[in-house]
């Protein structure tokens, strides 16, 4: 059975993207996953920048792992990149990344 997860938050909506963010830390913190990757894409990319409950769900993730990314592309023509850097988050361009990801074995999970 494959333990990799790539959680994609996309969504506009605040309570998509905070159960999936619950969904991600619990995944690693619980043993439910071995390797858990969060990516910010598109509108969710806003919702991390002010809501302080993800933002939270956040550094809960990367007590327990890494660093989650943000795109590139949007956070440059939304002028976020210096935010979501301050919140601990690597802003690199995300499609190769993703294509990567499930490449290596990784499911993907979208919000």
């Amino acid at each position: 059975m494959n333990k990799k997860l790539v959680v994609i938050i996309s969504t506009a909506e605040l309570d998509k993207a905070r159960t999936g963010m619950m969904y991600a830390v619990n995944a690693l913190k619980q043993g439910w996953m071995e390797d858990v990757k969060i990516v910010f894409f598109g509108p969710a990319q806003k919702l991390v920048n002010k809501d302080t409950v993800l933002q939270q769900h956040l550094k809960e993730y990367q007590d327990e792992e890494e660093k989650a990314v943000v795109c590139k592309y949007i956070a440059d023509k939304e002028n976020t990149a210096e935010q979501a850097k301050n919140l601990g988050m690597n802003v690199e361009y995300v499609g190769e990344l993703i294509s990567k990801l499930i490449n290596n074995g990784f499911s993907p999970m979208v919000w």
